[in-house]
């Protein structure tokens, strides 16, 4: 660690690889429902900028599951999803309104 003149101190990151990524950067997201505030094609295109990978169905790779405003009830995509997070594995479901959040990240985070 260094000090600047301010007298706050600076970390710096010897390796590149130490910088910070995006959530979904190299995760599985599955869209369910319609979203209220961008379409489909527009929400892959920024997964994919953030470096994540669409999936069209919930498997065992699912990572995120985002349930977009516009749904009606309990799609079947999230009933599977729900079924393997009860089996153990490790998959996030997450609000049209949280997944907007996350998104807003990516001009912010560090390019690698």
């Amino acid at each position: 660690m260094n000090n600047n003149k301010d007298n706050t101190e600076v970390i710096l990151l010897s390796d590149p690889s130490e910088c910070l990524k995006h959530p979904f950067h190299h995760k599985q997201i599955v869209f369910t429902g319609a979203l209220s505030t961008m379409t489909r094609s527009e929400a892959a295109k920024r997964v994919r900028a953030c470096g994540g990978i669409m999936q069209g169905a919930v498997t065992q790779d699912t990572d995120f599951l985002i349930l977009g405003n516009k749904r009606r009830g309990i799609s079947t995509k999230q009933l599977k999803a729900e079924k393997l997070m009860s089996l153990g594995l490790d998959i996030q479901i997450i609000i049209e309104d949280d997944f907007n959040w996350l998104i807003s990240m990516q001009e912010e985070l560090p390019k690698i």
